[in-house]
């Protein structure tokens, strides 16, 4: 189906519209596919990255300024998400013994135990949305997405 199909228009886009257009589907799709892989978790993207983020520490603290850089999709929301992590006890939050000021976010086991299944559901649906493409077709894809 291509993208006139899909807007229902008769009218031939434009193919610098076109393409930005179909980039926006596309990139709805992708969202749409995860987050249906997280459901089952309670979990949405945002927390799914935040808990990728505070496993890749290694043990060490993180903070909110160091998450937000890291996140694929910037928020400003990031208290809220790290505070829906913390409820459900996938995360810890702690005041820094050396500087009162400073909030140290970790990981828990819960929360380590929890992305292991995450990340099986996660890999089977990023699998399935790029079973269409061959090697070299998803190495060209990236080098074109590379020029945004």
């Amino acid at each position: 189906m291509n993208v006139e199909e899909i807007l229902k228009t008769d009218k031939k886009i434009p193919l610098d519209k076109r393409t930005i257009v179909h980039i926006v589907l596309v990139s709805h799709k992708l969202n749409e596919i995860v987050s249906l892989a997280l459901k089952p978790y309670d979990t949405s993207i945002q927390q799914f990255n935040v808990l990728r983020i505070l496993r890749g520490q290694n043990g060490k603290p993180c903070n909110l300024g160091t998450i937000n850089e890291r996140m694929v999709t910037k928020m400003s929301n990031t208290t809220r998400l790290v505070d829906k992590l913390i409820s459900k006890g996938y995360a810890e939050r702690e005041t820094c013994e050396t500087n009162r000021r400073k909030i140290e976010i970790y990981i828990t086991d819960t929360g380590k135990n929890a992305l292991k299944k995450i990340d099986v559901a996660v890999a089977k649906a990023e699998k399935k949305l790029v079973e269409n493409f061959s090697k070299k077709e998803l190495e060209t894809l990236n080098l074109l997405l590379d020029k945004f």
